[in-house]
């Protein structure tokens, strides 16, 4: 079987050293050694780290289910409550050692990369949108209230989310989960 690109071992390693470890511990050499590959091979692939971390960025965001968002052979709320079930369970499994890297770049390295900085907004309006459009179907479905405008909800449940994270990860409890659930779904969207 041949060896996958070089440079794809690198992005792939990349996102597991940046996730696991975040932006500053998770080094050149420790990104190449995990990738199998030389680091002087890191520079003929990537300008910087910086510039690896937003593509670790986008390949991170292709596996944040965003596309199933846009099912619209499942009812808008069962896919909305699915893809945030499906997040805390992901994270359940890290045995909360993980959050979102979305959100630990924005909170490690955003304020000290403007290129990150970008990277972290786009990933994030990316989501707040693909959030948004579920939101506004179950608001045209008459699930959701059409008091507040679909983009504000997203964002508010995007955040609610974030910070569920943060606290999961801070107790190693689920408690957090269980109190985003009850209020996005019982509360918020109605």
């Amino acid at each position: 079987m041949a060896r996958a690109s070089l440079r794809e071992d690198i992005v792939n390693a990349a996102v597991e050293q940046f996730h696991m470890f975040g932006f500053t511990a998770a080094g050149v050499k420790d990104i190449t050694d995990a990738a199998g590959a030389p680091k002087g091979s890191f520079y003929n692939h990537f300008e910087s780290k910086e510039a690896l971390a937003v593509i670790a960025l986008e390949r991170y965001g292709a596996t944040r289910g965003l596309a199933a968002l846009g099912d619209t052979s499942v009812p808008p709320l069962a896919r909305l409550r699915w893809h945030f079930e499906a997040l805390r369970d992901e994270n359940l499994a890290y045995g909360f050692s993980r959050g979102c890297l979305i959100g630990d770049l924005a909170t490690e390295i955003a304020d000290h990369s403007e290129v990150v900085r970008k990277a972290v907004q786009d990933s994030m309006q990316q989501w707040c949108d693909a959030l948004s459009g579920t939101i506004a179907e179950a608001q045209q479905a008459g699930e959701v209230t059409k008091a507040l405008e679909a983009d504000t909800i997203a964002r508010f449940v995007l955040s609610a989310w974030e910070g569920a994270l943060v606290s999961a990860r801070s107790d190693k409890s689920a408690k957090s989960f269980e109190a985003f659930f009850t209020v996005v779904f019982g509360v918020v969207l109605r």
